[in-house]
């Protein structure tokens, strides 16, 4: 991609990304995350509602009557965006690439984070970690990230979910709101690492994919190349048998991951390529208000 090209595609996702983050996710982004934590203000007398676990007990054995403490809110955050750069993000058969879509979406949370104030950094792995872009403010700062993901050519094809958890677990001192940009595709076991960057981190999930991921396409025989490993074979689409276990075998993956991500507790969505992000970015803020 020459320079020109790359500054029209950084220029056409910050437009695209700059409006959804105004009009449609600052809202959603700030309900989501509140803060960083609270800090501690003042202490009133208790009335009635308030919750007994703010009840400062040396205040209130002091004088007598029930003391609570008021707290607010410590705005200021740190969003971490986990972003997998390995080889099969440059697969897209159906709808935009997957590199694309990662991109949109990547920015489409950075410009929501800006419009709060917070800080955003990247950390871009395959199955290591290819890049880390400190936590900064800014528009320059977002439009940087964007300009790399678009252009960067990782030294490693693979996935590791797990090692870049693990990173952000041991980079990353202060608490911060993490969201993990991928297709999931790892073969490794994650959910040791995500759990411990899960519990010192609000960390979330979303899952990018073409629809050829999930699917084969009855068309005969077919070479296909597995885009992390290199691996070059022929199989035969026309065949039921195949297209069955290949069913099979994507369902079983999805599910497995799905079951991995909850035991961690971080909450997920997944949206193919040819599918409007939107909807599953909204609704994935407002099941993290519920939670």
């Amino acid at each position: 991609m020459d320079a020109n090209e790359l500054l029209k595609k950084v220029r056409k996702i910050e437009i695209k990304s700059k409006a959804l983050s105004q009009n449609i996710f600052a809202g959603e982004y700030h309900s989501a995350f509140k803060g960083r934590g609270m800090m501690f203000a003042e202490v009133r007398e208790y009335q009635y509602g308030d919750d007994i676990r703010d009840i400062d007990w040396n205040v209130t054995a002091r004088h007598n009557h029930p003391f609570v403490k008021v707290y607010e809110e410590e705005r200021e955050l740190t969003l971490m965006l986990l972003i997998d750069v390995s080889g099969s993000r440059d697969f897209g058969a159906v709808g935009e690439s997957k590199r694309d879509m990662i991109a949109e979406i990547a920015a489409t949370l950075a410009f929501s984070a800006s419009q709060n104030n917070d800080k955003i950094g990247a950390i871009f792995f395959s199955d290591k970690i290819e890049k880390f872009i400190p936590p900064k403010k800014g528009k320059k700062h977002i439009l940087l990230i964007i300009r790399e993901l678009l252009e960067f050519e990782p030294q490693s094809r693979g996935t590791d979910i797990g090692l870049a958890a693990k990173y952000l677990a041991d980079a990353l001192k202060r608490r911060c709101s993490a969201f993990i940009i991928s297709d999931f595709i790892d073969g490794h076991d994650y959910s040791q690492p995500l759990t411990i960057a899960r519990s010192r981190h609000e960390v979330m999930a979303v899952q990018v994919y073409d629809v050829r991921d999930s699917k084969l396409p009855s068309v005969g025989l077919m070479r296909v190349q597995d885009l992390e490993s290199g691996e070059l074979r022929w199989i035969d689409t026309s065949s039921s048998k195949t297209r069955k276990a290949y069913d099979r075998w994507w369902y079983g993956r999805q599910r497995a991951m799905a079951d991995t991500l909850k035991s961690c507790r971080v909450n997920f969505a997944s949206v193919t390529t040819s599918e409007d992000y939107v909807k599953a970015l909204l609704s994935l803020f407002r099941n993290k208000t519920q939670s």
